[in-house]
């Protein structure tokens, strides 16, 4: 893109991109209230409901209509005060599913989660998702009237924003996107409860955040397919449209690689780094294969520089492997050599608890160690290092586990 470049010329090419992506690529004029091809009743509404409802049914073929119109209705009727408190209850419905009672056609009461997205199918196969992008979109809410330049639907929930500005204008930067979506979130916060990430770009500089980031934490990302960094003839924008939204790395990016993090006050949505994304899909990979019988039982060593998110990097890994049908639930000890990183890591573990799928444990001493580690499947458990010592010279070490893990089939990352 030369300078002259304008704002429109920016959205085309960013549409173009998610089309070769897979995406299904509509203008937001054209599906308007009103419109032949309207899939919307009002401006006001942000979810293209037929889409959802045909999603929901796609998915959950065992699920009778009573059932789906619940988790429908459960995923479209979210309230809350703060913006962050709903965003976090439709990202669990997401991620695990909308919990819903119904009865099965032999008469018995189902329990059993309504699937919003299907996250399971391997690379090349048909995920049965609905994948859309949609520019312009006009939204009405409490009297103001908005048009995000582009929006990201899976399933016919808008999962991401993208604000796009002219470069060449003059005295535009790229925060010159970042405001406008600060605005958006005032005035039209209904968009933004299932919002998973938002994008910023300029057409030269490109930067991914989340709904409460503020622009220290806007990061730009790097590199498309995680082998190298992407050459700097490639517009940041169009990496991180690659990168990001090719629908195999979205899904596990929304399902594996957001936390909502609180200090006790504030609750801050984070979202991985391209770095701590494709290191922990090489750290998951190594790990499998260290894990088969003939495996070597060594997985790796993942360095980081000073500032990089490790704490969270090491979050994000075991919430990988925990879901994954090859490590069969698996038991996880998190050992360090101080008691500050200890509190530390712990801390940031138990505020991912849902992550991790289960809250973690401490180990209180080595007899306490030895019992958390008795376990049949399952768990997180913290310690330090000297808990590993022997009580006294005639202390000998019990087999704590004969668990092994069985070979299997490739799983997609």
């Amino acid at each position: 893109m030369g300078s002259g470049f304008t704002e429109s010329v920016v959205e085309e090419a960013a549409l173009e991109w998610f089309g070769e992506l897979g995406y299904q690529v509509q203008h937001g004029p054209e599906i308007a209230p009103g419109e032949p091809a309207a899939e919307r009743e009002s401006y006001e509404h942000v979810i293209l409901e037929q889409r959802l409802r045909e999603a929901l049914a796609r998915l959950n073929p065992d699920v009778p209509q009573e059932g789906i119109d619940e988790a429908f209705r459960k995923l479209t009727r979210i309230s809350s005060p703060q913006l962050i408190d709903a965003n976090h209850e439709l990202h669990y419905y997401l991620v695990n599913g909308v919990s819903v009672e119904y009865l099965r056609k032999d008469g018995s009461i189902g329990y059993d989660p309504v699937w919003v997205i299907n996250f399971d199918a391997a690379p090349g196969e048909d995920d049965a998702n609905d994948w859309l992008v949609v520019n312009q979109l006009t939204v009405t809410e409490s009297g103001h009237t908005r048009r995000p330049d582009v929006v990201v639907y899976v399933n016919g929930l808008p999962l991401a924003v993208i604000e796009l500005k002219n470069a060449a204008a003059e005295s535009a930067t790229i925060w010159s996107a970042f405001r406008p979506l600060q605005t958006y979130k005032k005035e039209i916060p209904g968009l933004f409860f299932f919002n998973e990430m938002m994008v910023i770009s300029d057409g030269l500089e490109a930067r991914l955040g989340t709904l409460s980031s503020e622009k220290e934490r806007f990061a730009p990302w790097r590199t498309i397919e995680g082998e190298e960094f992407a050459s700097a003839s490639v517009s940041q924008l169009e990496v991180l449209i690659r990168g990001v939204f090719d629908r195999r790395r979205l899904l596990d990016l929304v399902r594996f690689f957001i936390v909502f993090d609180s200090d006790g006050e504030t609750v801050i949505k984070k979202i991985a780094g391209y770095h701590q994304f494709h290191a922990v899909g090489r750290a998951l990979d190594a790990t499998l294969e260290a894990a088969r019988p003939d495996g070597s039982r060594r997985v790796g060593v993942v360095w980081h520089t000073q500032g990089s998110g490790k704490s969270l990097t090491m979050a994000f890994y075991p919430g990988r492997l925990v879901l994954h049908p090859a490590m069969e639930n698996p038991t996880l000890v998190v050992i360090t050599d101080r008691n500050d990183l200890d509190d530390q890591l712990f801390g940031q573990f138990s505020r991912c608890h849902e992550l991790l799928r289960q809250k973690p444990t401490r180990a209180r001493d080595r007899a306490h160690l030895r019992k958390l580690l008795k376990v049949a499947a399952g768990g997180v458990v913290f310690t330090t290092i000297q808990k590993f010592f022997p009580e006294s010279r005639g202390d000998t070490f019990p087999l704590l586990s004969d668990r092994h893990n069985k070979e299997e089939a490739p799983w997609p990352r």
